[in-house]
């Protein structure tokens, strides 16, 4: 990848910086760094929980549902019964968007400090080059964001459920 090693290096900064009196600070730094990096991959490991979470939750309900408003079943439900379970099911994939969302939020925050920790280290790796190496996330044949993926997925449980309401009004 070109111009991945300008980004990598922080000018000014070489292996002097971590002899005598700087190098106690330096450890510091450094082991201030990997507990940030540690708890930005524990973020990440609970957000990928909390969508497994309501995936499987809202799989669950389209399964469940479709059985019970089978072709044969579907005329004897109420329709305000049908009106109130709707409403329930498109609050739960709002919750599941501002999860998602606020997961996102709590990342970049992470990330921006990350960032400004490597300014004091050698190297900038984590997010200044690495974040270059993928084309900053503009060009999703280079890489596309998790993050602008699982955002659609609360919506199309929202698209079924809305099909599946006017399904059991027809």
């Amino acid at each position: 990848m070109a111009g991945i090693g300008d980004s990598l290096w922080n000018e000014g900064i070489d292996a002097n910086d971590y002899q005598g009196a700087t190098a106690t600070y330096h450890a510091a730094v450094f082991e201030q760094y990997k507990l940030c990096v540690e708890m930005a991959d524990r973020v990440s490991a609970r957000r990928n929980l909390a969508n497994t979470f309501f995936l499987t939750l809202h799989s669950g309900l389209l399964a469940f549902l479709g059985v019970w408003l089978s072709p044969e079943r579907h005329r004897e439900v109420p329709v305000v019964l049908a009106l109130a379970a709707l409403l329930v099911l498109l609050g739960m994939c709002a919750t599941w968007w501002f999860t998602v969302r606020s997961y996102q939020q709590l990342n970049r925050g992470k990330f921006a400090v990350i960032g400004a920790f490597e300014e004091r280290l050698p190297a900038r790796a984590f997010v200044a080059a690495e974040w270059r190496a993928l084309g900053e996330g503009r060009d999703w044949r280079v890489y596309l964001p998790l993050s602008r993926v699982e955002r659609w997925i609360p919506l199309l449980f929202v698209v079924a459920y809305v099909l599946g309401f006017v399904g059991v009004l027809l």
